[in-house]
């Protein structure tokens, strides 16, 4: 090949490349979550579980998920969430942050920046725990994360899921609490408490609430194994 017809093809592919990164990749998600919690865990299970059943029953393009757990929180969490967006290979269709209240005191502010910053939140009011025990029970009670994990760790132990009770880390936990909970029931449980909250109150005093539930709504046509329509 000729020197002049190599740099037209390396500029062609340049420009291809420019192309992919400035329009969103059909049905890709970038999803950025606090490291080292259970958050990280549970969604590499569902993109695990995604990957490994495409195909059965799923009739659209297979879709790109990608996870992070970035060891931070909130404000910090969106600000590193914005820079892998802007350093990838690819623009995601779909952008999400996920993170808990705990104590952190710029919780409302956070959720303000991701949103301005083109992301989707997927927050839970306390802890992540609350949304993990909505597959298995309903619960509008305002309880400190410590006792969702309480709960959690009973619910196990009589379910006979693990003599040991809930793990935080868990790489299975996603394949635990679909497999011995519902998916659909926690998504049908956390939108009705939701509602349940005037749009008025910011979201660190909507307690307990999450939106995970609209995050797995997305993710629901890759999903229908867990959802009966």
């Amino acid at each position: 090949m000729g020197s002049d017809e190599f740099f037209k093809k390396r500029k062609a592919e340049l420009q291809a490349r420019k192309r992919e990164q400035l329009t969103p990749k059909v049905n890709s998600f970038l999803i950025v979550s606090e490291g080292e919690k259970t958050e990280p865990c549970y969604f590499e299970g569902i993109a695990k579980t995604i990957s490994e059943s495409y195909g059965d029953g799923i009739s659209v393009e297979k879709p790109i998920i990608d996870t992070r757990g970035e060891g931070k929180c909130t404000v910090s969490l969106v600000n590193a969430a914005v820079s892998i967006a802007k350093k990838a290979h690819i623009m995601y269709e779909h952008q999400w942050v996920v993170f808990d209240k705990d104590d952190f005191l710029d919780f409302d502010e956070a959720i303000e920046l991701a949103e301005k910053s083109g992301f989707k939140v997927a927050w839970s009011n306390q802890s992540f725990e609350f949304w993990l025990y909505l597959h298995f029970n309903y619960c509008d009670s305002a309880l400190h994360r410590d006792d969702w994990v309480k709960k959690l760790n009973e619910l196990f132990v009589s379910r006979g899921i693990s003599p040991e009770g809930y793990k935080k880390n868990d790489p299975k936990i996603f394949e635990i609490v679909s497999t011995y909970g519902s998916l659909e029931g926690a998504v049908s449980f956390a939108t009705g408490i939701r509602k349940k909250h005037s749009k008025k109150l910011p979201p660190s005093k909507q307690d307990p609430c999450t939106t995970v539930d609209q995050l797995i709504r997305e993710l629901k046509p890759f999903l229908p194994q867990f959802f009966a329509d």
